[in-house]
């Protein structure tokens, strides 16, 4: 009978054809085949990645410690269950009359019967997979509790080791968060059993519970009172390290007067009190009866209210805020003392520094090195000049931010020429094969520029030549190396296009890279870059190699997961190889009474933005410590961990727990350890708290009467914080200058500056040593943006910029506005940068300058040198700059040695006329004492350029006197004389003059 369709009526479909449930079933292999490889593939290739830059112990043991949590309290959380859900079933009652309520259920029991078993194995599994995956995560708990080392201090207030808080107490709370969790998943999964099967229920006569299930569930809850005994128990220590915000701090840690006096002893008794209701929580079967329990856990919610609760409340209101100030004085020093010392800035030393508003030659010739080292090449600023100057082919580029460095006595600003993928034609073979690395360290000098404003490079070219010697100069992991290339197997890559347009072709020979000669290996790599030619094409010869993760940070995080990475890693070239150098933390949010901090917050600047990255963005910490310096080659990528704090309790635990992966101090390569420093972040996240914690006594931080701020940075229109600088400083209390970074302070609310803080970053005996010139109120000393808001009203500077920017369709960029305590006073220099609008290249063309408080004169010059004649060497702080009488020269002035001399121009005598010995040997003088007066002014010695000056001054009035003598017109001086000239080539403090005065 045909079938019959229509309305009414509804089409019979019949069981799917044999092949298409072969079909289908194929698909399901497949699909289930392709996941299950997939996430081989990421096993595999992980592995692959470790052993090819031999940190294989990192990759197993994390492994193998995840596999053994997961494998334990997966296992235990599904026994437990397990467990707890047979004992339900095992105490079911039998059934006798059948309620309504119970023959509802029989249906599921019923349905339920021939598949407990698989039931009970299912949810004990599920839940033991869930649990397994949560524990797996604890690893760092795990192996920072089974390596732990000693701190060797104790906390003031139980007198444990610090090592029990960061150590211990958090693996401890792992366990009892995961003994909660299988308590409260059983008794849930019993009573749902026991709900099921007639032990509990809520309609028909008789007893609301069975005798099994009252007494399994009043264990349960027992075993659930007993764990919240032990939290108790645990809590009191958790104090220590219990953050809330006290005094304007919001990561205040610590017990305070009435944590001491009023919670912990409340945390005490309620642990008592839980241990007798969980006891009579267990008598409960015996008694059977649940009154004596649930009057127990009344009162123990009662005590919790009452003694946790309202008494702490009383204890604060009568007798804290009465007398607030007695009573937390000793809690505020223990939290002051804990946060100096895990923070590493205990040791800081304050001196009072009250900036003069002159100087004299004596008082600036300890800072001649301080002054001949100011920098005037900004790296935040000339990256684009470098990309214009030194790039050379559009496939190469330069980062926003340059780095600073010292080679030798000379502060070096340095460029890393790294592939930009931009600037080639795109696609699959050019990508990852053709062109593979960048070329070269560009390397300027800090405080030097040529005529046209540009840097003085020291290292340039391509391929590069300078100061750097014989290098291996190819990037094969940089900073913006981001992609995988496919290198070595005899493949001849793009080396660099030679001057004639003609490529170099190079072939990768490092020891680096995964092998591509095993075909599973390329699958695996095809699935992890989803990019199916690297199975099959045919640019992948024998011998080939892929490299990836090729960022420095990204290689050093992979090898030591342990680590917080500074942001910033610089190039240094050293024994032949340039390698990127790296700062790794060691850090811990367990230490008690140490306020915490977020990384992330307190490391942000204003240039965060144009570097990109953060320190660990979310990380809330209370110690951390420079505990390795780390170095990737730049053509290997090899990796090298070496100890830099070998007192550190943090990183010796982590030694402990990753054996051989980091090497001893003594390792550090002698041509690497000059060229380390000490890193930005580290000193954002200890300025920051020196902010408050400079104050060093417990009645002046509650009275928060000196509390400081890191001024914002005025030298650009964001509001974020003034970076950090590395100089050259010598501070008021040290003998000499050494490599710094350097930070200005404000007071709270206010733009004059309240403190100079650097720390010593040449590696040695004072390395991390913190300074603090701390200045007196109402000195009248100026803040980053008072100097600015000066540079800015002056109306010299105003139309010096103004004419500048004029007819050149350009605009101004101001660099780095450094503060420098110099001669007993303060010193501001700050270069001028002109950007095309349309090259965006910046070009240096001024200098700002000022020296003393608020009357302070404003130099605006070409260069360094006369800047600094201007605000050194000009009249008194506050008085107008006088132009001297065409043929005179200037005294020095009685308050400031240093002022410069205005010689008139010696002049060549008539031809013919007989020039007598007289006026040969001033002229003589005259052309050495400025000499003489040059070359102290290079050398930034101040006295001698004094003297030099006043011999220069007898010879002039000696040449005028012979030339009167002899009948000679000297040539008219110019109608408004300048300071004394500089040299014609450019001296180490600045940049490059006009050529020097007239000679005879």
């Amino acid at each position: 009978m045909p079938e019959r369709s229509g309305p009414g009526f509804r089409r019979r479909v019949g069981p799917p054809s044999r092949r298409a449930r072969v079909l289908l079933l194929t698909l399901g292999v497949l699909a289930v085949l392709f996941l299950l490889f997939v996430m081989f593939a990421g096993f595999w290739t992980d592995w692959l990645w470790f052993r090819s830059v031999r940190y294989t112990s990192v990759f197993t043991t994390q492994l193998w410690t995840k596999i053994g949590l997961f494998a334990v309290f997966g296992l235990l959380m599904a026994v437990i269950v397990g467990f707890n859900v047979w004992l339900a079933h095992r105490l079911r009652p039998p059934l006798s009359a059948m309620s309504v309520e119970q023959q509802s259920l029989d249906r599921y029991r019923s349905g339920l019967a021939p598949f407990k078993r698989w039931a009970l194995l299912g949810v004990s599994l599920v839940i033991g997979l869930v649990a397994g995956a949560a524990a797996s995560g604890q690893w760092r708990t795990w192996l920072l509790w089974t390596n732990g080392t000693p701190f060797g201090t104790k906390d003031p207030q139980f007198g444990k080791d610090i090592s029990f808080y960061a150590f211990d107490l958090p693996f401890y709370e792992f366990l009892l968060g995961f003994a909660f969790s299988a308590v409260i998943v059983s008794l849930l999964t019993s009573v749902l059993v026991h709900y099921l099967y007639g032990g509990l229920r809520l309609q028909g006569p008789g007893r609301r519970a069975s005798t099994g299930a009252q007494g399994h569930l009043a264990v349960l809850l027992g075993v659930f009172v007993l764990l919240k005994a032990v939290a108790y128990w645990l809590d009191r220590y958790a104090l220590a390290v219990k953050t809330g915000s006290y005094k304007g701090v919001s990561g205040w840690t610590g017990l305070r007067y009435v944590d001491a006096n009023a919670f912990l002893p409340a945390k005490t008794i309620l642990f008592f009190v839980a241990v007798i209701c969980a006891v009579l929580f267990f008598l409960t079967p015996v008694r059977r009866t649940w009154a004596p329990a649930l009057i127990g856990l009344g009162l123990m919610v009662l005590s919790a209210v009452l003694i946790g609760g309202v008494y702490p409340a009383i204890v604060q209101q009568f007798q804290v805020k009465p007398n607030e100030q007695a009573k937390e004085t000793p809690y505020i020093q223990k939290n002051i003392d804990a946060t100096r010392e895990a923070y590493g800035i205990a040791d800081s030393e304050v001196v009072q520094y009250e900036p003069a508003n002159g100087t004299s030659a004596e008082a600036l010739k300890p800072d001649s090195q301080t002054i001949s080292d100011i920098r005037l090449l900004d790296p935040n600023v000339v990256g684009p000049t470098f990309q214009q100057n030194e790039a050379l082919r559009k496939y190469y580029a330069f980062p926003k931010s340059l780095d600073v460095d010292r080679y030798g006595d000379q502060d070096t600003v340095l460029g890393v020429r790294e592939l930009d993928l931009n600037g080639i034609q795109r696609n699959w073979i050019n990508d990852h094969f053709n062109y593979t690395h960048g070329y070269g360290v560009i390397a300027a000098k800090g405080n030097q520029v040529d005529a046209n404003g540009n840097p003085v490079y020291t290292e340039s070219a391509l391929p590069t030549k300078g100061a750097f010697g014989d290098y291996q100069q190819r990037i094969y992991y940089g900073e913006k190396t981001t992609t995988y290339s496919i290198v070595g197997g005899g493949y001849q890559d793009i080396d660099y296009t030679a001057e004639n347009g003609t490529p170099v072709h190079f072939s990768y020979d490092g020891d680096s890279g995964v092998g591509l000669g095993n075909p599973l290996t390329r699958a695996a790599y095809a699935v992890k870059f989803a990019e199916p030619q690297i199975l099959y094409s045919s640019a992948i010869r024998d011998g080939a190699k892929i490299i990836y993760d090729r960022t420095p940070k990204e290689r050093v995080e992979k090898v030591a997961p342990w680590l917080s990475i500074d942001a910033d890693p610089y190039p240094v070239v050293e024994n032949g190889r340039v390698v990127w150098v790296l700062d790794g933390y060691t850090t811990s949010d367990g230490y008690p009474f140490s306020s915490k901090t977020t990384l992330g917050d307190v490391t942000k600047d204003s240039l965060t933005n144009q570097r990109g990255e953060l320190l660990t963005a979310a990380n809330q910490v209370n110690y951390i410590r420079n505990s390795v310096k780390a170095t990737v080659d730049a053509y290997t990528g090899e990796v090298t961990l070496y100890q830099w704090d070998e007192n550190d309790p943090v990183l010796k635990t982590w030694m402990k727990a990753f054996p051989g992966t980091v090497k001893a101090k003594a390792d550090i390569p002698s041509e690497l350890a000059p060229h380390l420093r000490y890193p930005q972040d580290m000193f954002k996240v200890q300025r920051d708290l020196l902010a408050e914690y400079h104050m060093t006594d417990a009645g002046g931080f509650f009275n928060g009467t000196d509390i400081w701020q890191v001024p914002t940075d005025p030298t650009t229109n964001s509001n974020e914080v003034q970076p950090p600088y590395y100089l050259t400083v010598r501070m008021p209390d040290a003998k000499e200058a050494s490599f710094s970074l350097t930070t200005t302070f404000a007071p709270q609310g206010r733009d004059n500056l309240a403190a100079f803080m650097s720390v010593s970053a040449d590696p040695g005996p004072d390395y991390g040593k913190i300074r603090i010139a701390k200045i007196p109120t109402g000195s009248g000393a100026l803040g980053p943006k008072q100097v600015q808001a000066k540079f800015n009203s002056d109306p010299l500077v105003a139309n010096q910029l103004t004419l500048l920017k004029t007819g050149t369709d350009s605009d101004i960029e101001y660099g780095n506005l450094l503060t420098l305590p110099v001669g007993g006073g303060l010193l501001n220099v700050e270069p001028v940068y002109l950007i095309g609008r349309s090259a965006k290249v910046p070009v240096l063309k001024k200098v700002l300058a000022t020296y003393g408080n608020e009357n302070a004169v404003v130099a605006v010059e070409d260069n360094l040198e006369k800047a600094l004649a201007k605000v050194l060497g000009g009249a008194a702080p506050g008085a107008p700059v006088t132009p001297t009488a065409p043929g005179t020269t200037t005294p020095p002035s009685p308050t400031n040695p240093t002022t410069p001399t205005t010689p008139t121009t010696p002049t060549t005598p008539v031809p013919g006329a007989t020039v007598s010995p007289e006026l040969q040997k001033a002229i003589a003088d005259a052309v050495k004492a400025n000499n003489d007066s040059q070359a102290a002014f290079k050398n930034g010695d101040w006295v001698a350029w004094g003297q030099a000056q006043k011999a220069l001054n007898d010879a002039l009035k000696a040449v005028e006197a012979a030339e009167q003598k002899a009948g000679i017109t000297p040539a008219p001086a110019p109608a408004e004389t300048a300071p004394a000239t500089p040299p014609a080539t450019p001296p180490a403090t600045g940049a490059a003059s006009p050529a020097p005065s007239s000679g005879p």
